[in-house]
């Protein structure tokens, strides 16, 4: 990397926390440089202004994320129910790390990436199609396989999977409650085993 690439990362990876706690929006100029230790000229130097900052910030925080989640499809687990299953114990063995770096990113990010804001909005709708796609995908493999009910849609399981995850992430976090998230990976899991599960346990 040249010294300007390691400039660039190391604003990049100074400021994810403190973009994804206090907000891509709120988060000030001056915020940004007391987080990396560096003057404003050298932040402009690096980047146009603080939206592109916050846009290369949450492309980094939500990569970050999609390569854990990316681990849990990977050809260690034997079944598509196995990679679902997976799926599933990642936010009940990380729930903690996720909200001591102040929650889902694409989930705090999706509630300020309205019309003040399309880039950032733009960027959210390209993370929840990515990891829509991933688990449909899993799902589609296990109906070629045999093991998923071939009747059931995997975009919509999909897309409800990840509407019950980022709503009890959210109750969770707002109510500091770990029980909502609990019973949001509860369903899932009752989903995977009776509804999804070609021979229901």
């Amino acid at each position: 990397m040249s010294k300007a690439e390691k400039t660039k990362q190391h604003i990049i990876e100074k400021t994810a926390t403190l973009f994804n706690t206090k907000g891509y929006i709120s988060t000030s100029l001056s915020d940004i440089t007391q987080a990396t230790g560096l003057t404003k000229g050298s932040i402009y130097g690096n980047f146009e202004n603080k939206d592109e900052v916050a846009i290369e910030v949450y492309k980094y925080n939500a990569g970050l994320l999609g390569k854990t989640l990316s681990r849990s499809f990977g050809g260690e687990f034997p079944t598509s129910l196995d990679k679902l299953h997976a799926f599933v114990d990642f936010y009940r063995k990380n729930w903690k790390f996720v909200f001591s770096n102040g929650g889902c990113p694409i989930m705090n990010a999706a509630t300020e990436a309205d019309d003040s804001f399309p880039a950032l909005k733009n960027q959210v709708k390209k993370s929840f199609e990515q990891w829509m796609s991933k688990i449909s995908s899993a799902i589609v493999e296990g109906q070629k396989k045999g093991e998923i009910n071939s009747n059931v849609n995997a975009e919509q399981f999909a897309s409800l999977f990840i509407m019950l995850i980022e709503g009890g992430i959210l109750l969770s976090k707002t109510m500091g409650d770990q029980s909502f998230l609990n019973n949001a990976l509860d369903r899932i899991t009752s989903m995977i085993d009776h509804e999804l599960n070609i021979l229901p346990s």
